[in-house]
């Protein structure tokens, strides 16, 4: 072969290396996806201090954001996501080029020929467009992965929300409890020195030491209560479960809510910015890659070849380039292997739909569930709170006059303490709804224009 012909097919081949590499699109894409999942410090040396150790109080936002910043699951889903853009390097690269040498071991004691020494490098290389593929379809499943990790971010603060609802009704039941206790105190006493005056009745006493019984076993309920309450969100802090925490606000401030919007923005919101949506959208280009894939392996792949052959006596001969392909005779395999690419693409596909059609439910059914519950608060505060305790007052000074028994008072008492405690429960409940609602527009609970 002349020199022009060597350069020809060098040249040839070097335009079928070229066609085969990934493109600079998929380069830049690999690369902010690398940025992304690396930005963050991993929660491992976050949680190496404990910032609640000197906060006078805790607080719904800084609880949420240290809760991100600290759980072991976020540095779990990120290291998924990283394991799947690891792929993209594997499948976007050549593979590796292959040396070969060859002896011709009765050259060597000859006398008539020189010794015979071969060397051959040759290079595979896909048909033009399959390592593109491949690397759309690792990029593909690497978005998916990473939207894997802001589904637990959502997740994660919808449940740290709900976790300092829970916290701060513990505290206020507790309150409750004890203030209930001393008014107790006071009517007991009361009740044992008209009975000892023998002004009063000895069932008033009784009943007053049962109240008093009853209102003991309750505080240590709600103290069993408070302490879960504590131990999960230590948990979720990645903080032992014995530490305590600050003491929550008095007021419940509820996460920022978006139920001023209609149910077609919230839906629209949410079909844009569920993390699962995205994900599953990611797994069908990931399918659709896959299809792709599946009808350019009905193409030939090359294997570009050079090599040096020291046997010929001619010196011109010995150089030698060439190519070789494989021959796509097994159809009834590859047609296989499309049906199932075509099968996966159409599970992918139906999947996403019928997401859809579940998240335009959540968003539907949270948002009825907050104005029903934003209507039970308004009803506890406006009217049943005063009417318990104007009830309360009244039976009180008519237990002080001696014109009702103890038990009226006690009742008197148990309502209103139940009105106070419905109020609250109220509060957190619309509080949990917020959240809720939060979630299901794949918003972080307490920062509803806050994409995760």
């Amino acid at each position: 072969m002349s020199t022009q012909g060597i350069r020809a097919c060098a040249l040839h081949a070097l335009a079928i290396v070229s066609c085969a590499c990934v493109s600079t699109e998929q380069r830049e894409h690999y690369a902010a996806l690398r940025d992304r999942l690396v930005a963050a410090p991993p929660a491992a040396s976050a949680a190496a201090l404990d910032p609640l150790e000197h906060s006078p109080e805790l607080s719904r936002s800084a609880l949420v954001e240290l809760v991100l910043a600290r759980n072991p699951g976020i540095d779990a889903a990120r290291a998924a996501a990283r394991a799947a853009l690891a792929r993209w390097p594997q499948e976007s690269a050549l593979p590796d080029p292959m040396f070969g040498y060859g002896l011709r071991p009765q050259s060597l004691a000859s006398s008539e020929v020189h010794p015979g020494n071969d060397f051959e490098l040759s290079q595979g290389l896909p048909f033009p467009g399959k390592l593109e593929l491949r690397g759309e379809r690792a990029l593909s499943e690497a978005d998916a992965a990473e939207s894997g990790l802001a589904l637990e971010r959502v997740r994660l603060a919808s449940v740290t929300s709900i976790a300092f609802d829970e916290y701060w009704l513990s505290e206020r039941a507790r309150e409750t409890n004890a203030h209930q206790r001393a008014l107790l105190a006071h009517a007991r006493e009361v009740a044992l020195s008209r009975y000892a005056a023998g002004t009063g009745e000895q069932q008033d006493a009784l009943a007053a030491e049962t109240e008093q019984a009853m209102l003991e076993h309750r505080a240590i309920e709600l103290d069993v209560e408070r302490s879960v309450a504590v131990e999960r969100i230590n948990v979720l802090l990645d903080r032992p479960p014995q530490l305590e925490l600050p003491p929550p606000p008095l007021d419940l401030e509820p996460p920022a809510e978006e139920s001023n919007l209609d149910v077609a923005t919230l839906v629209a919101r949410a079909l844009e910015r569920r993390p699962e949506l995205r994900a599953l959208q990611a797994e069908v280009r990931a399918r659709e890659s896959e299809v792709a894939i599946a009808r350019r392996d009905f193409l030939p792949d090359f294997t570009v070849r050079a090599g040096y052959d020291s046997t010929w006596q001619e010196v011109p001969l010995r150089p030698l380039v060439g190519f070789e392909l494989n021959l796509p005779l097994q159809l009834e395999r590859r047609r296989a292997a499309l049906e199932e690419a075509d099968a996966q693409l159409a599970r992918e596909k139906s999947r996403l739909r019928r997401l859809e059609n579940e998240v335009s439910l959540q968003v539907t059914v949270a948002l009825q569930r907050l104005h029903e519950s934003r209507h039970l608060l308004e009803l506890s505060e406006s009217r049943l709170v005063p009417v318990a305790r104007a009830r309360e007052s009244s039976a009180r000074a008519a237990f002080s006059a001696g014109r009702i028994a103890f038990i009226e008072l006690t009742e008197a008492e148990r309502a209103l303490t139940s009105a106070d405690q419905s109020v609250f429960e109220a509060r957190a409940a619309f509080s949990r709804r917020v959240a809720e609602l939060a979630k299901a527009v794949g918003n972080l609970a307490g920062a509803p224009d806050t994409e995760p």
